[in-house]
């Protein structure tokens, strides 16, 4: 849990320094911040994706079969609702002036969460004790959550939590998990958890609003395909 524990405090500091930094910063420079981060978001979820499917080992129909289906889960539970009502719940404690608490929650979390570092360094710490992914995802998590708080607010540091349950969870069930979790399954949940990084620069570019957190149940049919293809 170390690696996990190291990430988590690299998101809480950098969304620390990004809420100081915020505040001596005008309304423009935030906005081109935050434009900034949309335009990378963009880029890394293309180039996550078509690095995937354009590899000629990936299979395009899974793809597709996953999105579809686990975004009509996710619309039936009502995952993107339900995560910002806790962002809302957030943003009624603190008050409007740290910023948009619930876009700056779900943005995080996804961005940390759906990436094929989380499974892999999760994994790789609990079974090898090796944390090495995850130190190098902290580094990177850190930076980005300053340039969000710096531009969203305060939000950005309670995406912490799912950071600590995700990869936290994964660590704890690496034993078991990792028969699961072949280099096809995790090449399948990379181009997905690309896509819905690339959902994630759209809304921050206000292109169009996409509930991308209702597509996070498509994570999970790659692992159930191929187990049940054998």
């Amino acid at each position: 849990m170390i690696g996990t524990y190291v990430n988590v405090a690299a998101v809480v500091a950098g969304s620390l320094v990004g809420v100081i930094l915020r505040h001596g910063l005008p309304e423009r420079f935030k906005e081109i911040l935050l434009q900034a981060v949309g335009l990378a978001v963009l880029f890394i979820g293309t180039s996550t994706a078509l690095g995937g499917l354009l590899s000629g080992e990936s299979e395009p129909l899974l793809f597709i079969i996953s999105l579809a289906l686990g975004g009509v889960v996710g619309e039936l539970i009502g995952i993107d609702r339900r995560m910002n009502q806790l962002g809302d719940g957030l943003q009624k404690r603190l008050g409007e002036h740290h910023g948009r608490v619930s876009e700056a929650f779900v943005t995080a979390s996804l961005i940390y969460c759906v990436g094929s570092m989380a499974i892999l360094g999760s994994i790789k710490s609990g079974l090898e004790g090796d944390h090495s992914i995850l130190y190098a995802k902290s580094i990177l998590d850190g930076i980005t959550s300053i340039i969000l708080a710096s531009s969203l607010g305060i939000g950005v540091i309670f995406s912490a939590v799912p950071v600590l349950l995700y990869q936290g969870g994964i660590t704890l069930l690496s034993s078991f998990l990792e028969p699961w979790i072949g280099e096809a399954v995790v090449r399948e949940i990379s181009n997905i958890g690309g896509i819905l990084i690339f959902a994630i620069g759209i809304n921050l570019m206000n292109i169009r609003e996409i509930k991308t957190a209702n597509f996070l149940p498509a994570l999970l049919i790659p692992p159930l395909y191929f187990l049940i293809a054998g």
